[in-house]
């Protein structure tokens, strides 16, 4: 009896062992302005809840938090960003800086604010992907250098995943965007995710320890 014992409790450490590990869940904070809080969208098409879905595809343990908050410029998202890490995340994705430029604000407070926003998600020991933005072209070329140059300068400055421009082949394609050709409409939005995945994704391996 005692040997039968011994053999059944050796069967369960060795099912045991081999079970994989489920994993653990991650929480990614969608930090940004509009872009990200889903203006005149509903709520199931919205980039975090887009790129939600898309990760879960691969990943069933990943939530994405909206923490956008429209018509934020870089100083409002670094004045509430704190509020914001209450959710506890485990990564956040940077998307900030539009409305800097739609405002023509100057660039060297742009890097400031968003500075400041990164320092502090290093400090907390936090995975980052950085969304650049671009400048309205409208604004001379002087000023979209150095304002583009924000993104790359960070960029280069910090362990962050980059993803150059968050509006990449949306920008200015008027089937991809609502009536005021600045926010991305429902499809807009998933063409961004499905540009931005691969970045995502690598996001989500960081945050595992990969």
């Amino acid at each position: 009896m005692k040997r039968f014992v011994t053999a059944a409790i050796a069967l369960s450490l060795s099912i045991l062992l081999a079970a994989p590990l489920a994993a653990a869940e991650i929480k990614i904070l969608a930090f940004g302005d509009s872009l990200v809080h889903g203006y005149g969208l509903p709520a199931a098409d919205t980039f975090p809840a887009q790129l939600e879905t898309r990760l879960k595809a691969s990943d069933p343990e990943v939530s994405v938090i909206n923490a956008g908050n429209s018509g934020d410029t870089t100083a409002a998202g670094r004045a509430r960003l704190d509020w914001a890490l209450a959710e506890s995340p485990d990564a956040v994705i940077v998307v900030l800086g539009a409305n800097d430029g739609l405002r023509g604000l100057e660039p060297s407070q742009t890097y400031a604010n968003l500075d400041a926003i990164l320092g502090e998600l290093e400090g907390r020991g936090l995975p980052v992907l950085l969304a650049g933005m671009l400048a309205p072209r409208n604004l001379g070329s002087a000023y979209v250098e150095e304002f583009d140059g924000v993104f790359q300068r960070l960029a280069a400055e910090y362990p962050v995943v980059f993803y150059p421009f968050f509006l990449d082949g949306v920008a200015t394609v008027p089937e991809l965007n609502q009536p005021d050709g600045i926010h991305p409409n429902a499809a807009g939005v998933a063409e961004i995710v499905e540009r931005l995945l691969p970045a995502a994704q690598e996001l989500v391996r960081q945050s595992r320890g990969g």
